[in-house]
């Protein structure tokens, strides 16, 4: 069974993921954005170990306590390639990864399955990460509305693409987003005017 803990971290109130199979002593932490020792401090307090560290995309706010905990516990980071495209003032400096993932791959980790989905549009190499019953919307999705793409490296089509892919999806996801509260996946097909 799935489990998902949430941590809402730093100025911007990124969402961080803590996720794990019930019969796995290891997890995966998704968007570590800040704060690397709160996260760590809870990892520790719910007796798991970090076997991986998942990026739905680079910006800033979502990558900030990647290094820190990576060489804490020596864990693999995955991220999409296209996200090394983007300025170094939107990523806060190079980017840490040790693992790239794209369109189709299947992680098994933490005694989970992961799909991932990509979905530009908010940065090029965000990604949706599909786990049993729950997707990882990043700042593709989010409840009631989606990610900017103002910024930097943004591209309003492919947003608009990518939320189309999400409005065709059969399956009522728990939608976990980078902000904000969670949804699910039917709910935003009903409400959201981005989608």
């Amino acid at each position: 069974m799935l489990n998902i803990h949430t941590l809402t971290l730093g100025t911007y109130g990124t969402n961080c993921y803590i996720v794990n199979d019930s019969a796995s002593k290891t997890c995966c932490v998704i968007d570590p954005g800040y704060t690397p020792e709160k996260i760590l401090d809870e990892v520790n307090a719910l007796g798991l170990t970090v076997e991986a560290i998942l990026l739905t995309h680079g910006h800033f706010d979502h990558v900030g306590g990647v290094k820190e905990i990576a060489a804490e516990t020596g864990c693999d980071v995955y991220l999409c390639a296209d996200e090394l495209t983007m300025p170094p003032q939107m990523t806060a400096g190079p980017l840490y990864y040790t693992k790239t993932y794209d369109e189709g791959d299947t992680l098994h980790l933490a005694g989970l399955t992961i799909s991932v989905i990509r979905t530009p549009g908010h940065t090029p190499g965000s990604v949706c990460l599909l786990i049993d019953d729950a997707m990882f919307s990043g700042d593709t999705l989010f409840a009631g509305s989606c990610g900017r793409t103002d910024l930097p490296c943004g591209d309003s089509r492919a947003m608009r693409d990518s939320l189309r892919r999400l409005a065709a999806l059969s399956e009522n996801y728990r939608v976990c987003p980078g902000h904000g509260p969670s949804s699910t996946l039917n709910r935003e097909k009903q409400t959201n005017p981005y989608l």
